[in-house]
């Protein structure tokens, strides 16, 4: 039997998806039949109930400064509404012992009380993608990867907003104990196994804003139904009714991206999902994705992922 303990940490004004979503993986992996097992406690200063950020109150188990996390602990450190200042003395808990845990994780705002405590300078890092720019400008030694859903830098694992919590969490559950194991979680709460960590915190529809005209917005809605299209922009503006060199002016106006970028967004996503879910050989997926050969999406790959399709469907496929 492997005991793992996981230690997370409770304060006022704590998003309770952040806590409940990761506990929720960990404990599932201990209810299921087999050797994972996992010890979990929740702390707070003193040991006081504290409030949440949408109002519930939660009971912690005990004083977070009686507690010393070591080897074998997964320390966890949700996220919460961030007002610009910290407890000085949950900082000062985790810059003192912080570092002394096995895994160090952080979920959504959670990232910015570690770089607060000095914990992920020299470090690759995310939060939300709300708080991204103000973390890399009050925190220039860290090194913030705003787009990715997670990032495992060593020990330390940082990830975005709320649910991509419950993602790392499942793929820590997998590191500690398999791949099976966390299928199985990940079927009970009704989740993907797990997203890849370097899947975008947006959709290409939710990166990009919606367009303010009808005419523009319908096309959004065109190219996200139709990836495998004709999608040039002399085919896109002809569909919106205007002249090309019009269209493309108006829709980076509207929606923030060029309408090439935008297509290539919504080309490679869908094509992720292809190989993550279906069995579809390379050729057939880069003609269903609008790239007509392997290369032209060997290319997209590589300069959008840093990796080939071959390489991600081995990574993040299902298993055959």
């Amino acid at each position: 039997m492997s005991l793992r303990n996981v230690l997370v940490l409770l304060y006022d004004g704590v998003q309770s998806l952040d806590v409940t979503g990761p506990v929720e993986v960990f404990s599932g992996a201990e209810r299921h039949p087999g050797p994972a097992r996992y010890a979990i406690r929740t702390v707070s200063l003193d040991g006081a109930p504290v409030r949440t950020n949408s109002g519930l109150t939660l009971a912690p188990d005990g004083d977070l400064e009686r507690e010393r996390p070591g080897a074998g602990t997964t320390l966890l450190v949700p996220g919460g509404h961030y007002r610009g200042d910290f407890e000085p003395r949950l900082t000062d808990w985790l810059r003192a012992y912080g570092g002394h845990a096995q895994r160090l994780v952080s979920v959504c705002t959670g990232g910015l009380l570690l770089a607060e405590a000095g914990l992920l300078d020299g470090r690759r890092a995310t939060t939300h993608w709300y708080v991204c720019e103000q973390m890399a400008r009050d925190y220039p030694a860290v090194t913030v990867e705003p787009d990715p859903i997670y990032v495992r830098d060593g020990s330390v694992a940082t990830s975005a907003g709320v649910t991509a919590g419950i993602d790392l969490a499942l793929a820590l559950v997998e590191e500690d104990h398999g791949r099976e194991l966390a299928l199985s979680v990940a079927r009970h709460l009704v989740v993907y196994l797990r997203r890849p960590g370097n899947q975008a915190q947006f959709s290409a529809q939710l990166a990009a804003q919606t367009a303010r005209r009808e005419p523009l917005r319908d096309v959004q809605h065109w190219i996200t139904e139709h990836p495998g299209a004709d999608l040039t922009v002399e085919a896109l503006a002809e569909r919106a009714a205007l002249s090309p060199r019009h269209f493309a002016r108006a829709f980076q106006a509207e929606t923030g991206v060029t309408p090439g970028r935008y297509v290539e967004r919504v080309r490679v996503e869908h094509a992720r999902r292809l190989l993550e879910e279906g069995a579809e050989g390379v050729a057939q997926i880069s003609r269903a994705c609008g790239y007509g050969t392997p290369e032209a999406l060997r290319r997209a790959f590589v300069k959008t992922l840093g990796q080939s399709p071959a390489e991600y469907r081995r990574r993040f496929g299902a298993p055959r």
